[in-house]
């Protein structure tokens, strides 16, 4: 059964889009991924994440021809793309957009950049800006006076974590029936890899039993690349912010140099656990059934004696 004929109840079908078009500008550069981590080994209820199930990453729009194709040959079969039509239009899908067994999703957590860099919240727009790449306008501050240095304060994106949790949750069902139902590995990203991406891992592992330590310290592992994180998206969102009278200035490129916190996960998933008692409650109100999350953990549990019937994925070279 393939993505393409597998109803998901409260979803209806969902649909595919062959990954067929590779559309990064020629000047952007490209770069392997620097957060990009198989969630094989999470201790899940029933066993461990087996390898070749779920890959998060940052950017995979800006990979290099070779990563791309050490990706698939590893047994890479779809792409969920997380960031904003925005960022999409951009960059377009990259060299895994040429790849004929890879299918392409884009499930958007944010409408677009523009509109979160002017949130109500300086994390909105930090998350805006591409998951802690750094904004900052005029003398280092937003309009509504924020200052590039909290708007980039990482240890305080609890509170949009739980906002992107909720207000997403429909996105996140979505993505989660992709992950369920995908034929081989499955890659999810965002700009940096961390935030919608984060949100989105979280939810998985939620799903898949897994414990409060276990999702935070799969989280706190971005922490170890945030400065190779920062440096390899900073091409791509300078320009971008710029659509949008917003530049990379000193006080944000200094804000994201603070050492990396768990906190924020940690408050989403204690929020969670305190507005809904059962903190996948949101999403089985956007459609995650029971049947959904068995089929997950189906996929998922790493088998014994080695019997797997999915691919391990590699990390690509730097």
């Amino acid at each position: 059964m393939t993505l393409t004929d597998s109803p998901v109840a409260g979803l209806g079908t969902v649909e595919t889009v062959p990954a067929t078009t590779a559309t990064t500008p020629a000047d952007l550069p490209l770069s392997a991924p620097v957060n990009l981590r198989d969630l094989g080994g999470v201790p899940v209820a029933g066993g461990t994440v087996r390898e070749g199930f779920a890959i998060r990453a940052d950017d995979l729009a800006i990979v290099t021809e070779a990563d791309a194709q050490r990706l698939v040959d590893g047994g890479l079969r779809a792409v969920v793309d997380l960031r904003s039509g925005d960022e999409v239009g951009f960059t377009g899908r990259g060299p895994l957009g040429a790849q004929p067994t890879v299918t392409y999703h884009h499930v958007p957590f944010l409408a677009n950049i523009g509109q979160a860099a002017g949130g109500s919240t300086a994390a909105d727009a930090a998350e805006g800006a591409g998951a802690g790449a750094g904004v900052a306008g005029g003398a280092g501050r937003l309009p509504d006076g924020t200052a590039a240095a909290d708007l980039l304060d990482q240890s305080r994106f609890g509170r949009m974590y739980l906002r992107m949790y909720e207000d997403a949750a429909p996105q996140i069902v979505t993505a989660l029936a992709i992950i369920a139902f995908a034929p081989g590995a499955v890659a999810f990203h965002c700009a940096a890899g961390q935030d919608r991406t984060g949100v989105l891992a979280a939810s998985l592992l939620l799903a898949l039993g897994a414990q409060e330590d276990d999702i935070v310290a799969d989280y706190a592992r971005t922490g170890e690349s945030s400065a190779a994180i920062m440096a390899r998206i900073a091409p791509l969102m300078q320009p971008l912010m710029r659509r949008f009278g917003f530049d990379l200035d000193e006080a944000a490129r200094a804000a994201v140099r603070t050492e990396f916190s768990e906190v924020p996960m940690r408050e989403l998933l204690a929020a969670l656990t305190e507005r809904h008692g059962d903190p996948l409650a949101p999403l089985r109100a956007a459609g995650l059934t029971d049947g959904l999350v068995a089929r997950l953990r189906e996929r998922a549990l790493d088998v014994p004696d080695g019997a797997s019937d999915g691919a391990h994925v590699d990390s690509p070279a730097a």
